[in-house]
């Protein structure tokens, strides 16, 4: 994982609040009928939904942090669904812990 990468991620409100809402998917989403919330993550049309945004803003912010590592994505059936990667966070957290 870059570091640029992901604090470029991180500098969007929104991509920051989508991480704090995955951190406990249970308590700020609904249960889904495919997917498990933690197991598998969740539904990018809940995280649209709850955004208020369209689905392809939410898909496009979603794409920047899992390019930066940050989250994963897992195709069921036709949807994706996301979970945060909380290894690469906690070595985010520590390299930056380490230089500043």
């Amino acid at each position: 994982m870059s570091t640029a990468k992901a604090l470029r991620a991180l500098a969007n409100e929104r991509r920051l609040q989508i991480l704090e809402w995955l951190k406990d998917p249970v308590t700020h989403f609904p249960p889904q009928i495919y997917g498990d919330l933690e197991e598998d993550g969740v539904c990018v049309l809940e995280i649209a939904d709850k955004l208020g945004v369209a689905q392809p803003t939410a898909t496009s912010h979603l794409q920047i942090l899992a390019d930066a590592g940050l989250v994963r994505p897992r195709r069921i059936r036709q949807w994706t669904f996301y979970r945060r990667e909380e290894e690469a966070i906690a070595a985010l957290k520590a390299e930056l812990a380490s230089t500043i």
